[in-house]
């Protein structure tokens, strides 16, 4: 099924505290937002814009086919970025934004259209993706955010937690060679990756943070705890994992490698 008309907006944020420069930062001896962007462009989108506070950024990407907004240095997400980007490019209420992060390299083409899909199919404001989670160590992994569904496919919750919390198997009770098995169950993780409504993405921004986001440090709560929709839909594809230090960049590099060497 083919994806709906979608733009693909990328906030780059030159002043990365783990890994400065990021986006600038090479693999395959290109910078890592324009692979980005191209991901973006092979999924379809009408126009991909890249969002950054960074002239370095801007000056990489003339030429490219890329549009660059411009956008201030004082935003605290890049949510709040591309909600100045869909100003700047004077997006009208339905347009649909996909939020493709920056250190995302490799993310497959079937699932930025998949997110703009569900979007489109869901009527609802925001949609985003999971994926099955397969092992014990993901599923208690703080840093791999959970998502638990209703029945209609909408997110009921998100958490850095095992959610939903399986009782019986990690009963305080329970040996710790139970704790190592993985449950019977179905478990999802979030993968970071969102599609909006431009008039949605606006008023997100404008929301104030929830006790919830606080809590959890997730943004995402925001929506829930305001009571908006969340779509959910399974990834089609595996999403490889982003850059976010020199280890991910030399992982990342010897990606594009393997991948270019498969290719010749």
């Amino acid at each position: 099924m083919s994806a709906p008309d979608f733009v693909v907006a990328i906030p780059a944020r030159y002043a990365a505290s783990r890994l400065p420069g990021k986006p600038l930062r090479l693999i395959g001896g290109e910078p890592m937002v324009l692979h980005v962007a191209r991901r973006a462009l092979a999924a379809g989108a009408r126009e991909v814009w890249v969002a950054t506070d960074d002239t370095r950024i801007a000056d990489t990407l003339q030429g490219s086919g890329v549009q660059v907004a411009m956008t201030s240095a004082a935003h605290q997400s890049g949510t709040d970025r591309l909600a100045e980007c869909s100003r700047i490019a004077g997006w009208d209420d339905d347009t649909i934004v996909v939020n493709l992060q920056g250190d995302e390299p490799f993310a497959p083409a079937d699932g930025i259209a998949c997110v703009a899909r569900t979007v489109a199919d869901s009527g609802a404001g925001i949609a985003t993706l999971a994926a099955p989670i397969g092992d014990i160590e993901t599923l208690l992994d703080p840093n791999a955010v959970k998502v638990v569904l209703a029945d209609s496919g909408d997110a009921l919750y998100f958490s850095r937690a095992p959610v939903p919390w399986p009782r019986d198997a990690f009963a305080t009770h329970a040996s710790e060679t139970k704790r190592d098995a993985m449950p019977e169950g179905r478990w999802l993780r979030h993968i970071g990756i969102y599609g909006y409504r431009a008039s949605a993405l606006r008023a997100f921004a404008a929301l104030p943070a929830g006790t919830l986001e606080r809590t959890e440090s997730l943004e995402q709560l925001r929506a829930l705890e305001a009571g908006w929709r969340i779509a959910v839909n399974l990834a089609p594809s595996p999403f490889p994992p982003g850059v976010d230090t020199p280890e991910d960049l030399e992982r990342a590099e010897r990606r594009y490698q393997k991948r270019e060497r498969t290719r010749t």
